[in-house]
């Protein structure tokens, strides 16, 4: 009989980090714009993305650190209220030096509220239903996919920035109502370990060394997904695309449809063919997309992504934590978003300095080398496994073999 997912607290995480990313997502497409139209250069719009991700990556070890000694609720909750708070100064930052020093702070409270909160939804999923659930609680962001990122390029384009402002800070608080009512289960691995026990290792709070290859794949696949977060809103415009939010429907909605399924795959067939096949058509829907000249390539471009990337994330982030001890799996969890923050840092700067040079179609189509350089690894890596394991299997058979 399988162990019950669907627990009121597993309901109420989910629909919290629903409006979490809903917020955040409702912003993410158009601050690029946005920045671009107070006078950013180009490498200024990568650091939109770029200073988000370093603020990130640099609050994650500690917050993985206070995992492993504190309760769950004080950190979701507090994680919860500081993005509403951050996100509601956004509209004094007219001038772009200051709004590049804003999008760090919301960097490190991001990198704090999606630790906790993943976290969080791994102390309540069932082990034996780990990959399944991580799969329904990644719909949490997936629905906003659907939501957010159109409702704020309508906002962005028919109102103000400010009131766009005000719209995902109001979401924000509704996150904070909705983990307020989740009954948390810290491990009790956790609840018996005090700080004083722990020696703080910067190091050894960001890097899980059992699972350290999903989160190295992470960031490989995000150097290039980086530039389609960055720059496809600009590459709407610059085609005339007026529909550009179709890419984020069919994106969600594919991945929602996807997601479970993938969940299954995962815990029945373990990760590497589902990696593959993600990867394989997120590299397909870069490719459209770089040749999009109209609102169905631009769909069907999403409906790829949504196929691979939305399914590839939340596998990566089942397969580390899988390998992980549970007390350790709070560093975990923290490395593959810092894995994911990482990599899209890196590619908007690295695109961000190329996009003064090339069109932005070339850019996906480079950035897409990154993919095919996941998939590289991943074979090489399960070649040296089933290397390994032969070699081991022989070594028995010989000890057997000389009784």
């Amino acid at each position: 009989m399988k162990e019950r997912l669907w627990t009121k607290s597993f309901i109420m995480l989910m629909v919290g980090n629903l409006f979490v990313f809903m917020s955040f997502q409702m912003l993410l497409p158009t601050l690029p714009p946005y920045i671009k139209s107070i006078g950013a250069s180009g490498l200024e719009i990568g650091l939109v993305t770029a200073l988000f991700s370093i603020g990130a990556i640099i609050s994650r070890p500690f917050i993985g650190f206070m995992l492993e000694y504190k309760p769950r609720k004080a950190l979701v909750l507090t994680g919860a209220i500081m993005l509403s708070l951050v996100t509601i100064l956004y509209p004094v930052s007219q001038v772009v030096v200051i709004f590049l020093l804003f999008r760090f702070f919301h960097g490190l409270v991001w990198g704090w509220s999606t630790t906790v909160n993943g976290t969080a939804a791994v102390d309540v999923i069932p082990n034996s239903r780990l990959g399944e659930g991580m799969g329904y609680f990644g719909l949490s962001m997936t629905i906003a996919f659907i939501i957010a990122p159109s409702v704020g390029i309508f906002v962005y384009k028919i109102t103000s920035f400010t009131n766009l402002i005000y719209i995902s800070a109001i979401l924000g608080f509704i996150s904070i109502i909705l983990l307020t009512a989740v009954r948390y289960q810290t491990p009790k691995e956790v609840i018996n370990t005090r700080k004083e026990d722990l020696k703080f290792s910067y190091l050894g709070s960001s890097v899980e060394k059992s699972s350290w290859f999903p989160a190295f794949i992470t960031i490989i696949i995000n150097l290039g997904y980086g530039s389609v977060v960055t720059f496809i809103v600009i590459f709407g415009e610059e085609r005339g695309i007026e529909q550009i939010f179709l890419f984020y429907v069919f994106n969600a909605l594919m991945a929602t449809l996807g997601r479970p399924i993938a969940g299954r795959w995962f815990d029945e067939k373990g990760p590497i063919g589902l990696v593959m096949f993600c990867t394989s058509a997120t590299f397909v829907g870069m490719w459209v997309l770089s040749f999009a000249h109209s609102s169905l390539f631009i769909a069907i471009s999403g409906a790829l992504f949504g196929l691979g990337f939305g399914c590839l994330i939340p596998t990566l982030q089942s397969w580390a934590l899988v390998m992980t001890p549970s007390h350790r799996r709070g560093v975990a969890n923290g490395m593959i978003f810092s894995s994911i923050d990482l990599g899209i840092g890196l590619s908007g700067l690295i695109f961000g300095v190329l996009a003064q040079f090339v069109e932005t179609a070339s850019i996906f189509r480079i950035a897409s080398l990154f993919l095919l350089a996941a998939m590289a690894f991943v074979i090489i890596m399960e070649r040296k496994k089933r290397a390994a394991l032969h070699e081991d299997v022989v070594a028995k058979e010989k000890v057997r073999t000389s009784y």
